[in-house]
């Protein structure tokens, strides 16, 4: 059996970075964290990187406002996965990640490279509403730095993150479930996709020695877990055993209710739209460089939704 690569995480001490940090080790891979001098005083990250290397992570010191320290960091690894949180896309920070791919081109022996992803495929976004489609449009900017700098890459769709959508049955401006009434979009009966975050770094660790995922986009499609709005709250209630009191959020008022929003929340609440009204996650068939990673990895228990809910009984 060949060696399992060594694989460095960027972004390790974020929501879904640490838990690809676990995941990685679980998996028996030699894993690999950047520590970055950017930490200071940030106590939380401190121990979460002593914690990885109790587990047996090594630190790796780089800073992205030091070329050479990324070079160095990425020569001693496999694979390289960026985890840097999503809203960072909406900053300066999209730096971050072509600096990391020039110093993956310049280190030039990098086997995979999965980008902060993890979410809607921005290639399918292309229609997306102002202002929420700087994401997709930021995504696909370093999507293209990689193909043009041909680096090998596997790029992770992972749908909705089950603590931003199951939890509070896909409710705005909250996480926990609604104890009486709960607003539908449109008719509820549009599909999404929902993940535990666990599942979806182990899926994503799954991905970086396989040949089948090389240079293709791998979509997370757990077949229990892709479910109707309606579907989801039918869960909840009968784990509480009662009825919530609904309410219809039309299309047009869903949109009208993002003027006045600032520039951040109109970002959110379109990628709602796109996901509840559009069906942007499931609305379409995985062709030619796709994989769907349910069919992959059959041997992957993954967190169904109702057993995700129990937690807040």
């Amino acid at each position: 059996m060949a060696p399992k690569s060594k694989v460095l995480v960027v972004g390790g001490t974020g929501y879904l970075g640490k838990r690809i940090v676990k995941a990685s080790l679980a998996q028996g891979h030699p894993t690999f964290v950047l520590q970055r001098p950017e930490i200071g005083l940030d106590i939380d990250k401190l121990q979460m990187l002593m914690s990885f290397k109790e587990l047996g992570a090594r630190l790796i010191e780089g800073s992205f406002s030091d070329h050479r320290s990324l070079v160095d960091a990425v020569k001693q690894v496999d694979v390289v996965i960026c985890a840097i949180s999503g809203v960072h896309f909406r900053s300066h920070n999209i730096l971050y990640q072509l600096k990391l791919i020039e110093a993956i081109k310049e280190a030039g022996n990098v086997k995979r490279f999965l980008p902060s992803e993890f979410g809607i495929d921005p290639a399918r976004m292309g229609d997306a509403l102002e202002p929420g489609r700087v994401t997709f449009d930021e995504k696909m900017i370093v999507r293209e730095a990689i193909e043009a700098a041909n680096i090998p890459f596997t790029y992770v769709s992972a749908n909705c993150f089950a603590g931003y959508f199951v939890g509070n049955l896909s409710q705005m401006g909250t996480l926990t479930p609604p104890k009486g009434q709960v607003t539908l979009y449109g008719d509820a009966n549009v599909k999404a996709i929902f993940l535990d975050e666990d599942d979806i770094a182990t899926y994503t660790i799954k991905t970086i020695d396989d040949p089948r995922t090389l240079n293709k986009t791998v979509y997370l499609r757990p077949p229990e877990n892709i479910l109707t709005q309606r579907e989801l709250i039918g869960i909840w209630e009968t784990l509480i055993g009662k009825q919530l009191e609904k309410s219809t959020m039309s299309e047009e008022d869903f949109l009208a209710s993002m003027k006045g929003m600032d520039y951040a929340a109109q970002v959110g609440v379109g990628h709602f739209y796109h996901i509840f009204y559009e069906g942007c996650l499931a609305n379409f068939e995985i062709g030619k460089g796709e994989e769907d990673a349910s069919k992959l990895y059959p041997e992957v228990k993954y967190t169904r939704v109702a057993e995700y809910l129990k937690r807040f009984l």
